[in-house]
């Protein structure tokens, strides 16, 4: 082969330096830059460049792994390629250049195959790099704009659907509504359980036409006139034609369609209508899953009317009202709608009974949760589903209490209390709230409870077809003169921010108060199927601990904070806090019952602390019970 003249060599050389890419070429161990093109030079102005090693040409990029680079590359032999490489180069005007690059760094070899030195090549992709970062910039922007619109509607959702469920007598309700997964976000399926004034209670479950904020604001409105009609006494055909009109009025509105059963908790009476609905499963007690008759009723707004049928549950029977998101997954089509109603039953019928998972809940909770997971899971859903199941069960008794005027006794009766609520149906919300209100009132009622040689305090509690939790603290003594103790005054004000309602009736023979609370249980308003509450356990007995805290006390309180402990929680707050003098931080997290006892207690650590000058910070878990009380009663607080 015949090697090029020097003309042909210096046209070629000239040819290189007009390549529209940077060309650096490095020679020997120290990578001498021995050549190079225009475009490096332009990218690097100013700067004396051949014959210098790269390490020292390009010293403002060392701690930007481009030298670490080339000398890897003599190193090893082995390329290095880079892509879209953010680079800040210093310019002669003490400026910085932000240039993007992509490039390739490859040994140089000479005719024997030695290892000679590294050639650079790369290409400045500064646009496309600023384009790409705009386009992921605009796409999170969107996506968050997305996420937060979506959270405004899950929130417009939960809004417009009922939050609880009332807890009644000899009934058992439960409800999940599991949003479509898809990005419509909102869709048009509602469920409702009314307490109609008769003690019937009315089960709704509606399907309105389409998906997002219009479905959502037509659901909203047709149940709003439903439980309307049906709290108002209405019947079953009465209340569906009032929802007729209404989607006739409203094009969004047309061909909704609802099924409407109506039922005596006492006597197991049902009545129904499916308006264009599924008819309801009837999951009986030791017996197959059936699905009730449809009464041909027509989806509202399209002009038919709303026949009514009967049928008699007995007790332990439960009725699953469903929308047809249920049936109508992914891989059940329009020609295996049969077989999806088939494995709804089967599947409804093993979770009613125990026989899929074993959650410890009721049977219509599990009906409710256990048929979303089982069936959804393997996959997926394309519409909303709504279940809505109710059981009936046998009534639970009356509680009575008579219980000694001693302090001593009051853990006794809130035990006994959390049992009748939870074997009631009561949440944890109600339990809580019912729970501080009847400690308060006991707890006057023993302070008061001594005269008339009668130191007995009664407690009653029912629950009323309402769904209304009443009882009443009786006791048999004279009202005494408070004397000035730390533990008082507190207890009543308490109590009548807890509960619905409060009246006191002092009498000759003693006091009488009375409480009334209606009773809910929230219902799963779902995003994903899996989602779920963890619930976590609290001390039964108070304990307190001192925890690691430097030159500042810090202590830990576990367990119930009430008159029989109060005063020794104020004794040892005020001891490791030295009277007061010592700054300390109390977590209260553990705490599973604040009485207005305990709160004097920690107002008058507080206090102490003020008159001192030294800090005291109460810290209590969101939603907890101690954060709850210390909300009500405007003692500040933090979260932890």
């Amino acid at each position: 082969m015949n090697l090029p003249d020097a003309g042909e060599l210096d046209a070629m050389m000239a040819a290189v330096d007009q390549l529209p890419f940077i060309v650096a070429v490095c020679e020997g161990p120290d990578l001498l830059l021995v050549a190079c093109n225009a475009a490096t030079r332009a990218v690097l102005p100013g700067r004396d460049i051949l014959g210098r090693p790269i390490r020292e040409v390009i010293a403002d990029l060392a701690g930007q792994q481009y030298v670490d680079a080339y000398h890897e590359v003599y190193r090893t032999g082995e390329p290095v390629i880079g892509r879209q490489w953010r680079t800040h180069i210093e310019q002669p005007d003490g400026s910085v250049l932000e240039m993007f690059a992509t490039f390739t760094i490859v040994p140089w070899l000479d005719a024997d195959g030695g290892r000679r030195g590294v050639i650079g090549a790369g290409f400045d992709v500064t646009e496309l790099a600023r384009t790409r970062l705009a386009a992921e910039a605009e796409a999170d922007r969107l996506r968050r704009r997305y996420e937060q619109s979506r959270d405004v509607i899950n929130a417009l959702q939960r809004e417009l659907l009922p939050a609880g469920l009332p807890v009644l007598p000899g009934l058992q309700v439960a409800a999940s509504y599991l949003l479509a997964d898809a990005d419509t976000a909102a869709g048009g399926d509602w469920f409702d359980v009314v307490a109609r004034p008769d003690g019937r209670v009315a089960l709704v479950v509606g399907d309105v036409v389409g998906h997002g904020v219009t479905a959502s604001g037509v659901m909203g409105q047709l149940r709003a006139v439903l439980q309307e009609r049906l709290d108002a006494g209405a019947g079953i055909s009465e209340a569906l034609a009032a929802a007729d009109r209404f989607a006739g009025r409203v094009r969004a509105a047309y061909a909704a369609t609802v099924c409407l059963a109506v039922l005596d908790a006492g006597t197991g009476e049902l009545s129904y209508c499916t308006a264009g609905h599924p008819a309801p499963l009837l999951i009986p007690a030791g017996r197959d899953a059936r699905y009730l008759p449809g009464t041909w009723g027509v989806p509202l707004g399209t002009g038919g009317t709303f026949p009514v049928r009967t049928e008699r549950l007995a007790e332990g029977d439960l009725l699953l009202l469903y929308t047809d998101g249920i049936l109508e997954r992914p891989g059940n089509g329009r020609d295996g709608t049969l077989d999806s109603a088939v494995e709804l039953a089967h599947v409804a019928a093993d979770a009613a009974a125990g026989r899929a998972l074993r959650d410890p809940e009721t049977a219509a909770e599990r009906v409710c949760t256990q048929t979303l997971e089982l069936l959804v899971r393997a996959g997926g859903h394309a519409d909303d589903i709504t279940l809505l199941a109710a059981q009936r069960v046998p009534a639970v008794p009356e509680l009575t209490i008579d219980l000694p005027a001693e302090a001593a006794a009051l853990r006794g009766v809130r035990s006994r209390l959390a049992a009748w609520l939870a074997e009631v149906g009561a949440a944890e919300h109600d339990v809580f709230a019912l729970q501080h209100a009847v400690g308060e009132l006991t707890t006057n009622a023993i302070e008061h409870g001594y005269e008339f040689g009668r130191d007995v305090v009664e407690i009653r509690a029912g629950l009323d077809r309402t769904g209304t939790v009443e009882v009443t603290v009786t006791d048999h003594g004279g009202w005494q003169v408070p004397q000035r103790q730390p533990a008082r005054g507190r207890g009543l004000a308490l109590t009548a921010q807890l509960v619905r309602s409060l009246r006191v009736e002092p009498g000759a023979d003693g006091t009488v108060v009375t409480v009334r609370h209606p009773l809910a249980r929230p219902a799963r308003l779902l995003v994903r199927f899996d989602e779920a509450a963890v619930v976590v356990p609290h001390a039964t007995e108070l304990t307190i601990a001192e925890l690691p805290g430097g030159v500042e006390a810090r202590v830990r309180l576990d367990g119930p904070v009430d008159a029989a402990s109060a005063q020794q929680v104020r004794q040892e707050l005020l001891r490791r806090s030295r009277g007061g003098t010592v700054p300390m931080t109390v977590d209260l997290s553990g705490v599973s019952h604040l009485a207005s006892a305990g709160v004097s207690a920690l107002h008058q650590v507080a206090e102490s602390h003020h008159d001192e000058k030294a800090p005291l910070v109460l810290v209590a878990a969101t939603g907890s019970p101690a954060q709850r009380i210390l909300d009500l009663v405007g003692l500040p607080s933090s979260t932890g």
